[in-house]
């Protein structure tokens, strides 16, 4: 019998783009590309949860976001409400709930009172669950977190590698082992630019309500090891 530990759980960590180019390909309103993402989201927590993965980070709304025009800007705010909701879809999974993003007491947070609601009233209903943990990044920008980070650690003498770990969004979230992005764009954004040191990137074509558990293996594939039981 082998005394070799078991490889510890991974960290998928997606950008969920093109929505919109789904929908006008359709000839659809942008609001319908957005809310079949939100179901894309559901789906991928779903097969993650069943593959066993630790950790899966979705880039739900970005500090830039907010220059969209106000009627999807407004959709885009209640499929959160909603996403955040599906509690008993969560705990079913044994799936935990977490969000980063700028602080809501702090200067410059935008997240509306209902979206905060949601997001504490989900991340306790689901506190309890031991599997997967997803977290949502919500009016979150990487560079931000950085700056607020630094400005952290300044206080406390020197800052170092571990005194911006430690005051990232969330200190504990593990780094990423792979890093997603969907349709067609070979860039990372403002996302988890600390956090994706070393990570794997996965670029597909297919815009992101199309990505479904089938893609979601392609990805883990490339880290050229096993991923599930």
């Amino acid at each position: 019998m082998s005394d070799s530990a078991a490889p510890a759980p991974l960290h998928v960590a997606c950008i969920m783009d093109g929505n919109g180019r789904w929908a006008r390909r359709r000839g659809l309103p942008r609001t319908e590309g957005h809310t079949a993402g939100e179901e894309a989201l559901a789906g991928v927590v779903r097969a993650a949860s069943d593959r066993h993965l630790g950790w899966l980070t979705a880039f739900g709304f970005s500090t830039e976001n907010w220059v969209r025009p106000r009627t999807e800007v407004r959709h885009i705010l209640a499929l959160h409400r909603k996403l955040f909701a599906r509690t008993d879809e969560m705990n079913r999974n044994n799936a935990r709930t977490r969000w980063i993003g700028r602080p809501f007491e702090e200067k410059g947070a935008r997240t509306p009172v209902v979206v905060q609601k949601a997001i504490k009233k989900a991340i306790s209903d689901t506190s309890n669950n031991t599997g997967l943990s997803v977290t949502i990044a919500f009016d979150y920008g990487s560079r931000a977190e950085l700056v607020r980070a630094s400005r952290h650690a300044m206080k406390a003498g020197p800052v170092s590698p571990r005194s911006i770990q430690e005051n990232l969004y969330d200190p504990s979230l593990p780094s990423v082992d792979l890093l997603v992005r969907t349709s067609g764009e070979a860039r990372i954004s403002n996302f988890l630019l600390w956090q994706i040191k070393g990570a794997h990137i996965f670029f597909t074509e297919r815009p992101w309500p199309d990505f479904d558990q089938r893609e979601l293996d392609e990805a883990l594939a490339t880290l050229n090891g096993p991923t599930h039981t």
